[in-house]
């Protein structure tokens, strides 16, 4: 047994986040109860594996937040985690493990990710001067953030009103989304074409949940677009 392995609700440089392969251990991070109670919380964050990793965070068992897929800097669901000069974030997806870490590369800073019990993912950085943690950046930011907020052939944007919006080419599927929510997503306009329709990029925009992707990481996009 090492403390390592059970990072209750704080994540320290070199611990690790998710899936060790070989023993099935799954280290994931568990809020406390309140923030003078200790027992475990309402709110978890593990890594679900497959065939693109993700981490999501639980409120009792129940999806309330996503990470997105790594995509070789951060997790693209969170800009936050942006680069930084004096921490570097690391994935690793190997036939041994597929776990999540973060090192300092100035041994005078120190820095933690924290669960807390309102279901806030955070990084703080502790200020010398001060004495103090500092807050660097948290998850869920706004309600775009919340998991399946909008339904299929949809996306959020927090600037529209409402904040569920039509993906190009479709139309809401409900009339009263307008007045009510956009859980019920989108559908076609009109039939699928092959031979007419195409591909539309959506840019600054976090991809589907991965959970039931198929994932081919030896083609390239113009393979990968072909098949589609």
């Amino acid at each position: 047994w090492q403390s390592f392995d059970f990072p209750t609700d704080t994540l320290l440089p070199e611990m690790k986040l998710g899936w060790d392969r070989k023993t099935g251990l799954n280290r994931f991070l568990r809020s406390y109860k309140s923030s003078n109670d200790p027992t475990s919380g309402s709110f978890s964050y593990k890594l679900e594996t497959g065939a693109y990793s993700e981490f999501f965070m639980l409120a009792d068992n129940s999806p309330v937040y996503r990470s997105g897929p790594w995509n070789g800097i951060q997790f693209i669901g969170m800009p936050e985690m942006r680069k930084s000069d004096y921490v570097v974030y690391n994935f690793t997806e190997s036939d041994e493990e597929v776990s999540f870490t973060f090192q300092m590369t100035n041994q005078k800073t120190y820095s933690r990710l924290t669960l807390n019990h309102e279901g806030e993912f955070a990084r703080f950085t502790w200020i010398p001067t001060s004495s103090q943690w500092s807050l660097s950046w948290s998850s869920p930011k706004d309600q775009c953030d919340v998991y399946d907020l909008c339904g299929p052939y949809s996306y959020c944007d927090i600037n529209t009103s409402p904040n569920c919006n039509c993906i190009q080419g479709f139309v809401p599927k409900y009339p009263e989304w307008k007045l009510i929510d956009g859980a019920g997503g989108c559908v076609r306009r009109i039939p699928l074409d092959c031979r007419k329709d195409r591909f539309l990029p959506l840019k600054q925009t976090k991809l589907p949940d991965t959970k039931t992707v198929i994932v081919d990481r030896k083609i390239g996009r113009k393979d990968c677009k072909k098949r589609c």
